[in-house]
C-alpha cells in the first residue's frame, strides 16, 4: 500500500535542537552535557533527536526502557537506561549496549550477581522515587561494582520561591556528600532547571530533558532557549456562523456576529487538549486566529474572520511556545510534548 499523506505536520527545527543543547553546554560549564531522550525523543522521535545531538557533540544519552535502548543501538551511542534492570530485563541488559541505572539493593544484586558490566547508579537524595540511600552507599552496598556514573534526581529544581531552593540545596549537599565514598567515574545531579542553578549542581555530567526540545522550566532560560516544535493543521472546512449561533459539543460559545470559522484536522487525540478551548491559537499569514468553543477528539475550530484568504485545504501554524502552550492549557510543558501522537508527519529543518 502506498504511504498515505497525513493531516497535521510537525515542522521541527534540528538548528534550534543542537543550539539549546550547545546553550546547556555552555551552561554546564566544566561539566559534561548529556541528554534524556526517553518517551521517543521526548515525542520528537529518539533516533532523529540523538542523531542530532551527537553531531552537535552530545556524548551521553539517557532513555527510561531496554526497547528505548534497543531502538538506538544502530547509532553507537553511550546509553544509559534509568529504570534500572529488572528481572525481565536481565537478558537484554547483558545483550543491549547500553548501561544500567541500578536503583534498588535487589537491582545491584542481580547485576553483580550476573556479572554484568560497567553501570551507572541512582541514589535518593530526597524525592522518594528511586534510588539507593545514601546510609547504603556509604555502608558499601556499591563495592565491586564497575560504576561509570553516580547520580541522583532533584525534585523541585524548575522551583523558584523559597522552598524549593531549600530543597534543592539540601538535595545538592547531600549527594556532595557522597564525593568519593564510591569508585565511580563522574557525579551528575542536574537536569534541565538544575542546569539553571549555578556550577554547584553540575558536578561532572548534567542530564538536561525539557529545555532541549523549546520548554523553559526556569525563567532564566528563556533568552538561551529556542523553539523547536511547531505543529501545523489542515482546514477541513470553512463556513460562515451566523449570529446567536454555537459551535461545537456543549454550546459553550456563540456567535457575537456573523463568524467566519474553519474547522480544523487537530483535537484531543492529537495531544491538543481539552485545556486549549477557548483560549488557543493558531497564525497564518501573520494573523492570529483564536480557537473558539470546545476542543474535541479529532476537530478544533479557529475564528478566521481576519484571514479571508483561508480555504479549504490549507494549514495553519498552532500556537506552541511550549511555556505559554502550558499555561493557556492547564497541561505542563512536559505533557504537551509528550503526547504529541502519531498521526503528526515529522519534518525536520
Amino acid at each position: 500500500m502506498p504511504s498515505l499523506p497525513l493531516p497535521l505536520r510537525l515542522h521541527l527545527d534540528g538548528d534550534a535542537l543542537a543550539g539549546n543543547w550547545r546553550a546547556l553546554d555552555r551552561l554546564a560549564g566544566s561539566a559534561a552535557c548529556g541528554a534524556a531522550v526517553k518517551a521517543d525523543g521526548y515525542g520528537l522521535g529518539a533516533v532523529e533527536v540523538a542523531g542530532r545531538l551527537a553531531k552537535a557533540g552530545c556524548r551521553d544519552f539517557f532513555v527510561a526502557t531496554w526497547a528505548e535502548a534497543a531502538a538506538l543501538a544502530p547509532l553507537g551511542l553511550s546509553v544509559s537506561v534509568l529504570h534500572g534492570v529488572r528481572a525481565a530485563d536481565l537478558t537484554a541488559a547483558l545483550a543491549v549496549p547500553a548501561r544500567p541505572v541500578l536503583s534498588t539493593e535487589t537491582q545491584v544484586a542481580r547485576w553483580r550477581d550476573a556479572g554484568g558490566g560497567v553501570c551507572d547508579v541512582m541514589v535518593d537524595t530526597g524525592m522518594n522515587r528511586l534510588g539507593v540511600s545514601p546510609d547504603a552507599v556509604r555502608a558499601g552496598l556499591l563495592g565491586g561494582l564497575a560504576i561509570d556514573t553516580l547520580m541522583s534526581h532533584l525534585a523541585c529544581a524548575d522551583d523558584e520561591d523559597a522552598a524549593g531552593m531549600a530543597m534543592n540545596e539540601a538535595q545538592r549537599s547531600a549527594f556532595a556528600g557522597l564525593a568519593g565514598v564510591t569508585t565511580a567515574r563522574r557525579m551528575s545531579l542536574a537536569n534541565s532547571a538544575g542546569v539553571a542553578l549555578g556550577a554547584g549542581y553540575a558536578f561532572g555530567l548534567v542530564r538536561p530533558g525539557l529545555a532541549l526540545y523549546g520548554g523553559i522550566p526556569r525563567g532564566s532560560l528563556a533568552g538561551d532557549i529556542r523553539q523547536v516544535v511547531f505543529p501545523h493543521a489542515e482546514i477541513l472546512q470553512r463556513r460562515t456562523v451566523p449570529a446567536a449561533a454555537t459551535v461545537g459539543y456543549n454550546a459553550t460559545w456563540r456567535a457575537a456576529r456573523d463568524t467566519e470559522v474553519a474547522i480544523i484536522n487537530l483535537g484531543y487525540a492529537d495531544g491538543y487538549f481539552r485545556g486549549f478551548s477557548d483560549r488557543g491559537g493558531a497564525q497564518a499569514g501573520g494573523t492570529r486566529l483564536p480557537v473558539i468553543g470546545r476542543v474535541s477528539m479529532d476537530l478544533v475550530a479557529l475564528d478566521v474572520s481576519a484571514a479571508a484568504f483561508l480555504a479549504e485545504g490549507d494549514w495553519v501554524a498552532i500556537d506552541f511556545a511550549l511555556p505559554a502552550a502550558a499555561a493557556a492549557s492547564g497541561m505542563s510543558q512536559y505533557e504537551l510534548l509528550t503526547s504529541l501522537g502519531h498521526r503528526y508527519a515529522r519534518d525536520w529543518d
